[in-house]
């Protein structure tokens, strides 16, 4: 599959259906919405996939990107992705295994963006979720986005976490975390 971002360029995929890149339509509703808050930022993106919304931020000036997939396949693409992307002043890492076993390990860094996409079907949103938010690692003024299908949807409740937003693109919603005091 072919894969372009911002500027034009193209990101190398899986063959096959072992990833869901996010959509052209939804990527860039997101950096959209977020514009003015990427340059400089740190991201992170929870079961990357192809790593697009990484390459993106990375794009678009995020100072640091971590990237967090089960699948060696699509980390090594990542990696691949990233390397071609980023300036030699912005750093990325990319870490392959159970996100909610990594999570954890990031406890004392902060993001200003993060994006989770896992498989729609998956049991990982709860986990996922409770594991950022008791690691600490979205910055208080940054926000987290969850993509999922708007059918099946529940909002989580996360404790000192409110919904800020929520956009329906098609068969994708997004829904928008912010930290309150």
């Amino acid at each position: 599959m072919s894969l372009r971002i911002y500027g034009n360029r193209p990101l190398k995929t899986l063959p096959g259906k072992e990833t869901r890149p996010t959509s052209a339509r939804v990527r860039e509703a997101v950096f959209n919405i977020w514009q003015g808050k990427i340059e400089g930022c740190r991201w992170l993106d929870v079961c990357a996939g192809t790593g697009s919304m990484g390459a993106e931020a990375l794009c678009r000036g995020a100072s640091r990107v971590v990237g967090i997939d089960k699948s060696h396949r699509a980390c090594a693409i990542i990696q691949q992705n990233w390397q071609d992307l980023a300036s030699a002043e912005q750093k990325f890492q990319v870490m392959r295994g159970d996100v909610v076993q990594l999570l954890p390990k990031l406890s004392g860094q902060q993001f200003d963006r993060i994006y989770f996409d896992p498989p729609y079907a998956s049991e990982l949103y709860q986990p996922v979720i409770e594991a950022i938010a008791q690691s600490g690692l979205l910055d208080a003024n940054g926000e987290i986005a969850i993509e999922h299908n708007p059918q099946d949807w529940n909002p989580l409740v996360i404790p000192n976490w409110e919904i800020c937003r929520e956009k329906v693109y098609g068969n994708t919603a997004l829904t928008f975390y912010r930290v309150v005091d």
